[in-house]
């Protein structure tokens, strides 16, 4: 058969990555761009086969060994096509990805949510490691989430899902990007979150934001955050009440699915991962039914911007393998 190499690509809001991995996921080169989402999914796509071919290039395999490529998309995709239903940070809406990659590459492609590509990663080589079944939740910009089980990616059969920061949280409460007031990122994202805290530099009450950031919501972001919980007892309250509220959350999906394990990622996490472990198990216990006290073990995620780029590969590989290729 020769070597089978596999491409593994994470697509961001500001970043592509694409990187080549062995058989015993090895990485063998990378390669990292800028998105530029702005200039449309045609410059996109075109950005995407660039860095797919630098990484080949900077691994020293040939093309002929690539057996598939994997990419992980930020935002709802077709999972049997291929399509990237829509993209909010990007702007992009119905974008052909698997389709364009196959006819450059003329190699199989599959298409998975960006989260889910992580979590899947960090089900098999991260924090996940051997569980059955593992949750994934990852506050940010908004609150993505996946769950895998038994090795497989839960999915809609027309759509990805898991998009556990839509689920209603707060009757009638605060609206985030989607316009669901109340939803989950809405109160307990990292926006969410440092939208309150500008509010309470603004009223004197967060003198280590307003020393750093002002009131300027774009440069209050995870490092900030997490200098000032140590020392703003107002900016400690709002994400405690943010996070314990994800924890409910959390709780909710426990009995739902009784995932062996939960991790937490996202640069919010790593940033503060003592805190929201602790504050996550706080909301989860005041919601658990007895039963489901001690289902689910929380950890922290441990691979970082490496679990998109090896969740997707390893799930190009499933799929490609299992379908005979």
């Amino acid at each position: 058969m020769g070597e089978r190499n596999w491409i593994g690509f994470d697509l961001g809001g500001t970043k592509m990555l694409a990187a080549v991995f062995d058989e015993n996921y090895k990485d063998l080169g990378r390669e990292r761009k800028k998105t530029k989402g702005a200039q449309g999914p045609e410059a996109g796509l075109e950005r995407v086969i660039k860095c797919i071919y630098d990484a080949i290039e900077s691994s020293g395999v040939t093309l002929d060994s690539i057996a598939g490529i994997g990419i992980g998309c930020p935002g709802p995709i077709q999972p049997k096509k291929g399509i990237l239903l829509q993209a909010p940070n990007l702007g992009w809406k119905n974008v052909p990805v698997a389709e364009s990659l196959n006819k450059e590459f003329k190699k199989p492609v599959v298409v998975i949510n960006d989260v889910d590509a992580g979590v899947y990663g960090e089900y098999l080589f991260g924090a996940g490691q051997g569980a059955e079944s593992l949750l994934g939740v990852f506050p940010g910009t908004g609150i993505g989430g996946g769950y895998v089980q038994n090795g497989v990616i839960l999915q809609g059969a027309k759509i990805s899902c898991m998009e556990i920061g839509h689920i209603p949280t707060v009757p009638e409460g605060p609206v985030a990007s989607a316009g669901l007031p109340g939803s989950l990122e809405a109160v307990a994202s990292r926006l969410a979150m440092s939208a309150l805290i500008a509010q309470a530099s603004y009223r004197g009450q967060a003198p280590t934001v307003a020393n750093s950031a002002g009131t300027d919501l774009a440069n209050i972001r995870s490092g900030l955050l997490a200098d000032a919980l140590k020392k703003d007892p107002m900016v400690e309250d709002i994400m405690t009440r943010a996070v314990v509220q994800l924890g409910k959350s959390i709780a909710g999906f426990v009995h739902m699915l009784a995932p062996e394990k939960i991790v937490l990622g996202g640069g919010l996490v790593e940033a503060m991962p003592e805190f929201f472990s602790k504050k996550i198990k706080e909301g989860m216990k005041s919601w658990l039914l007895p039963a489901y006290q001690d289902v689910s073990e929380v950890v922290v995620a441990k691979l970082g911007d490496d679990a998109g780029i090896q969740g997707s590969a390893a799930w190009a590989r499933k799929n490609f393998e299992n379908a005979g290729g």
